[in-house]
């Protein structure tokens, strides 16, 4: 089914050397990126991690660290499936099942969850004996952004050369821990897209925030639960963690409120970062974001 790290540390030890060499970093620091770009599936519970051995070869082979598994072409017929069981990007990952759920006949399946499994979406993370129910989740890297890129166009309808180069720099604002400018720079691109459709509910924003942030290689999560509500975003870096409210139509002043009056802060306290409340309003009207607030809790 795939490569193991026992055999990644034995037989392909060569092969992460050579690797390692041409890209100028430690054997160390290559298995970490193999590891989080290639690895992670299980098909059954419990399984040692598996890696993709297509898409481990091919990095071999081109001493790099590339996108293989999406190399073939947009996966269309996942996405028109996606549709039709109204299932939201959000929605992928982060399941618990049956193993009747989902080790099924695709033919007959009434929900997008055998389809997920059975191409590789999303594979065994986790299993509770006691329910009998299985964890699942998108495998890694390579497969959560691979799929986020093949699904913006359908929430950003914009060249991809023009939407790549925005994601680029948009990721180095979130590295260097500048909302301000990363909103402002949505804003920008977002105003530009010549036609915008099913704009006219906060959902919508909401995953096409969860699809662009997905693709930096933050930590992303949408409905977020806490005592006093559900988090609209819920964005993670090595630095900071960003609450972020939603609201369309309306103003960020009511985002804001809506944060301090639920306190969702209060939820995070124990990630040991600083957290930033993000408060966004969206303009139906021209597309885009209209205004936002920034505010930081530094100290609990």
């Amino acid at each position: 089914c795939g490569i193991t790290e026992d055999e990644m540390l034995t037989q392909m030890k060569e092969d992460m050397g050579m690797l390692a060499a041409k890209l100028n970093i430690s054997p160390e620091e290559v298995l970490l990126k193999l590891k989080g770009n290639y690895d992670g599936y299980h098909f059954t519970y419990p399984s040692p991690d598996l890696y993709n051995p297509f898409s481990l070869l091919n990095a071999f082979a081109d001493g790099k660290f590339g996108s293989y598994w999406f190399g073939s072409g947009t996966p269309t017929y996942l996405i028109k499936m996606l549709e039709k069981f109204g299932v939201e990007p959000s929605e992928v990952g982060g399941k618990t099942a049956a193993v009747e759920d989902f080790d099924a006949p695709t033919e007959t399946m009434s929900s997008i969850t055998p389809l997920l499994y059975q191409s590789g979406y999303i594979t065994i993370k986790g299993y509770d004996s006691e329910l009998g129910l299985y964890t699942l989740d998108i495998p890694n890297k390579e497969v959560r952004v691979g799929l986020m890129r093949s699904l913006l166009p359908y929430y950003v309808s914009t060249p991809t050369e023009k939407t790549n180069t925005m994601v680029a720099y948009l990721s180095r604002d979130i590295r260097n821990d500048d909302m301000d400018s990363a909103l402002r720079r949505l804003q920008t691109f977002l105003s530009t897209i010549p036609y915008c459709d099913n704009t006219r509910y906060e959902g919508h924003y909401q995953q096409m925030f969860y699809i662009i942030f997905s693709l930096l290689g933050s930590f992303v999560d949408v409905e977020v639960r806490t005592p006093r509500g559900r988090v609209d975003v819920v964005l993670r870096t090595k630095t900071t963690l960003y609450v972020m409210e939603l609201k369309l139509d309306k103003t960020a002043g009511e985002a804001l409120e809506q944060i301090n009056l639920k306190n969702y802060p209060e939820r995070f306290a124990l990630c040991g970062l600083p957290v930033v409340k993000v408060a966004i309003n969206f303009d139906s009207e021209r597309c885009t974001i209209g205004e936002w607030k920034l505010q930081t809790i530094d100290k609990w």
